[in-house]
């Protein structure tokens, strides 16, 4: 329905909100979010940290996770919700945005020009790349055929 920002500023919405964090080896921090970088690293306060197995729990005032052992963040509907109304809002403004781009188009790609006939774009164009087409006739030509065939 909404296409949700990247990751990062999601986190930095959720600044100051509870959330989440699971870590690969399966201990889990429940505490509100301080701040992240660009690597994800994160620094949470008033964390309740549960051991892999669920039955041992450490309260602690702070905590410091490094982005690359988190497995997954659960962050609340009410961080989510208000991410959906800015983007709204960012669209409104904007108006409808940049028109589509991509496909595989019959554009030129590599390889010049589209004039007699001459090869096809697609992905890659008339030489190297994948795809493209065999020129005029969609024949094959020896290099000692001086024919023109």
């Amino acid at each position: 329905y909404y296409c949700l920002k990247l990751p990062l500023s999601l986190l930095r919405t959720a600044q100051n909100h509870p959330m989440l964090v699971e870590l690969k080896n399966g201990e889990t921090y429940n505490g509100h979010l301080v701040s992240c970088d660009n690597w994800m690293n994160i620094n949470l306060r008033e964390v309740i940290c549960t051991s892999r197995d669920g039955d041992r729990f450490w309260k602690i005032p702070e905590c410091y996770v490094r982005g690359s052992n988190i497995k997954y963040l659960r962050i609340p509907d009410e961080v989510i919700d208000m991410v959906k109304d800015e983007m709204v809002k960012q669209g409104k403004s904007r108006g409808t945005g940049r028109p589509g781009r991509g496909g595989r188009g019959g554009g030129g790609g590599r390889g010049g020009h589209r004039e007699g006939g001459s090869g096809g774009g697609g992905r890659g164009g008339s030489f190297g790349g994948r795809g493209g087409g065999r020129g005029a006739g969609g024949q094959k030509r020896n290099r000692d055929d001086s024919s023109g065939k």
